[in-house]
């Protein structure tokens, strides 16, 4: 019999397990009617429709969604059919194959550094103990009486059986009369027996040695007391005192091994790390042993899923004390090839900042042919690393007192050991760091920021630039077989009537030259243009500065530099200012160097990714001693010229010229808008010594820097004729005037 208060009661019953079930799953209220119609229907029809939502989330790869039938209960899959992945052969063709030789052994300099080193190495450790070896023979007979006594000692200690004295005592003590007698009867075995090898040994040695003595030369008799004595003496030694000193103090490091490395990564405080290790995975899969690589070890492996090698680089304080190394050591590094959590990890027995270094291959003879490689630093291997001058423009960034002087003088000396090269160098920090080169060997040099200084320079740069301008029409001449690739070769560059020698500005604190109220935006002009087109004309551009930001390097300059090196700096802005944008996420930052690693820079250049190198260290006196050998090579190849020999660069008046109150002094009121062409052909009349030959285009590139643009201006030309062609707006060069002179009366 049926009640229909329990019906209710029921049905309630179940409307509430369902919301329960419901809230529980995440899931949608099913209505169990509606469904069984939709099947029965579904079977009429002859389709399959899932019961629920979960059934239909059972295979994760699917979802309900409408397919081209209609249907919009028909089951489609998301994912496509899986890729087949390469095969065994392609598997082998795509295999990175390591180096079958070491790279010593590969590089004729530096199995030539190698060997150098390992001979210097025992001839020093021959040359040591032989001058000590009086001083050890004689140490050696002093300790021989101690040392026979020992001897004697352990000989009747060993015929005694001495050594089994302890356990037949423990058998007294526990009063085993069993293991005693068993004990002394072994004792009593080997007395005898040893007793007999003392004796014969004592029979057959004296024996011998009587019969040395009688018949044996004096030189063997000698020879033979003398090894006696020296044995004697070296069994008589004490552990705390011992007769041969270390000639060479080696390093103290540890191996490195896996664990080492694990334990120093789970320091690092990385969440992705610290979660694989602690459900005890590893959380570095290493992609091959741990090998010995130059004076180091190198460790390489995948991070988690999610961790790159930045975040590892970000904590190299912290992975150097897990590692129990000085931080100098400790060199994580990316793969370029590879995905961003590939790690390399070089530790170094040796701080890199304190390691010593090998000699600089031009420290005291040779010469530089500039269009090939010369090393001018080491890596953290201790293995030279090269740049080629040519073909680049290069950018020195730092903090002050890093090393970036030295870099800049260590460049400009390899440039003067080439007798071709033409040397312009500003010391804007006027302290005279660039004098060893300056004074020595300099077609152009100053020292200081006064007036007089920027005026010299800016003269100078005029002058390079229109020699640049010479160069490429000279290139753009020569036939294609003598110059093919439209640029300047070391052939063409020894010829002295193409004028195609390699020019090489060096300019310290460059800022100071930007900077400038006056003259900072031509002398950005003129160095963006060298920057740009000079390399291909043998021009090559050295900027360095203590300040890398925006102001003292200018966009248009750091952008288009092939060759950085950037020390110590501060920030992400600064790093990047140098090294180029994004370099600071890419996990190359020099904001990891740390004070004491002067000379230490990442180097981006020759054609390949940042590289952390050590420069070679000159100081002042070895410069001058490098500049006068570089100066003699150019005496006897009559190459020494302008600031060397002594000739003065008169600047004329005109290199204080100011290009917007001449265009003023040309174009008068009654002229709002003139061509480019009038006032270029105007201004040759002014000052014919400085804008003989300026062209329209190279009006509006000397106004670009001050942003002023030029403007379509309508005109009649000599035959009446009207024409609309570029020109300047007057208005626009007083308004720029005011603003920087600070005068409205500009006009």
């Amino acid at each position: 019999m049926n009640h229909p208060e329990n019906d209710d009661n029921e049905r309630d019953l179940f409307a509430r397990l369902e919301a329960d079930l419901s809230a529980d799953f995440g899931g949608d209220v099913v209505d169990l009617g509606k469904a069984r119609s939709a099947r029965e229907s579904a079977d009429a029809s002859g389709t399959t429709v899932p019961d629920s939502d979960t059934d239909r989330s059972a295979d994760s790869h699917t979802a309900t969604v409408p397919d081209s039938s209609g249907d919009p209960t028909a089951a489609v899959m998301v994912d496509g059919p899986a890729a087949a992945g390469p095969g065994y052969l392609g598997r082998l063709m795509g295999a990175k194959r390591r180096e079958t030789l070491p790279p010593w052994l590969r590089s004729a300099a530096e199995f030539r550094t190698a060997a150098r080193w390992t001979a210097g190495h025992y001839a020093h450790l021959v040359a040591y103990h032989g001058l000590r070896s009086p001083y050890y023979a004689g140490r050696l007979a002093l300790q021989s009486p101690r040392g026979a006594a020992r001897f004697v000692g352990g000989s009747l200690r060993w015929m005694a059986d001495r050594e089994g004295e302890p356990v037949r005592l423990a058998a007294v003590r526990r009063e085993d009369a069993g293991d005693y007698l068993k004990l002394s009867r072994q004792r009593d075995g080997r007395v005898r027996l040893r007793t007999l090898v003392v004796a014969l040994a004592a029979f057959i040695g004296l024996g011998s040695a009587l019969a040395m003595y009688v018949l044996a030369p004096d030189w063997l008799l000698a020879v033979s007391v003398g090894a006696v004595i020296l044995t004697m003496g070296s069994a008589g030694g004490r552990a705390d005192a011992p007769v041969v000193s270390r000639a060479v103090e080696l390093p103290k490091a540890q191996k490195l091994t896996s664990d080492i490395v694990l334990r120093a990564l789970g320091a690092l405080g990385i969440p992705a790390i610290n979660q694989a290790q602690g459900k005890g995975r590893d959380g570095f899969t290493f992609t091959a042993p741990i090998t010995r690589d130059g004076p180091g070890w190198r460790a390489e492996g995948d991070l988690p899923f999610g961790v790159t090698v930045t975040d590892v680089i970000e904590r190299r304080d912290r992975l150097a004390s897990g590692l129990r190394r000085p931080l100098g050591c400790v060199w994580p590094e990316a793969v370029p090839d590879e995905h961003t959590g590939r790690l390399v990890l070089w530790v170094g027995d040796q701080d890199m900042s304190t390691a010593r270094k090998p000699a600089w291959p031009l420290l005291k003879a040779g010469a530089v042919d500039l269009f090939k490689p010369v090393a001018f630093g080491t890596d953290q291997r201790g293995r030279w690393v090269d740049i080629t001058l040519m073909y680049i423009a290069a950018v020195i960034g730092a903090i002050p007192r890093m090393g970036k002087t030295f870099l800049l003088r260590l460049l400009l000396l390899i440039a003067a050991l080439d007798v071709r090269a033409e040397l312009h160098t500003y010391d804007l920090k006027g302290t005279g760091d660039l004098d060893p080169v300056g004074e020595r060997v300099s077609h152009r040099h100053r020292a200081g920021d006064d007036d007089e200084d920027i005026e010299y320079a800016l003269a100078d740069l005029r002058q390079l630039r229109e020699e640049l301008r010479r160069r490429a029409k000279m290139i753009r001449s020569l036939p294609r077989d003598i110059c093919p690739e439209s640029k300047v070769t070391s052939e063409l560059a020894s010829k002295p009537k193409l004028g195609l020698h390699p020019i090489v500005i060096g300019v310290d604190e460059c800022q100071k030259w930007f900077e400038h109220p006056k003259h900072g935006a031509e002398l950005e002009e003129v160095c963006t243009d060298l920057v740009k087109r000079g390399p291909a004309t043998g021009i090559v551009l050295l900027l360095a500065t203590q300040r890398p930001d925006a102001k003292a390097l200018p966009t248009g300059i750091s952008a288009n530099a092939s060759a950085r090196f950037c020390l110590k700096v501060m920030g992400q802005l600064e790093n990047d200012m140098v090294l180029g944008t994004s370099s600071y996420k890419r996990g190359i930052r020099a904001t990891m160097f740390s004070w004491k690693d002067k000379g230490i820079h990442y180097f981006v250049g020759e054609g390949a990714d940042a590289r952390i190198v050590s420069s070679a260290y000159i100081d002042a006196p070895t410069a001058e001693t490098i500049g006068m050998r570089a100066r003699k090579l150019r005496e006897l190849a009559g190459t020494l010229s302008g600031h060397a020999l002594g000739e003065s660069f008169e600047v004329a008046e005109s290199a204080g010229y100011d290009l917007l109150r001449d265009i003023l002094a040309v174009v008068p009121a009654e002229e709002p808008k003139v061509w480019s062409e009038i006032v270029t052909a105007r201004l040759a009349e002014l000052r014919p010594e400085v804008y003989g030959g300026w062209d329209p285009e190279g009006l509006a590139a000397a106004l670009k820097p001050f942003g002023i643009a030029t403007v379509q201006v309508w005109g009649r030309t000599e035959a009446g004729k009207g024409a609309n062609r570029k020109g300047i707006d007057r208005s626009r060069i007083l308004t720029v005037i005011a603003d920087r002179d600070g005068n409205r009366d500009a006009g």
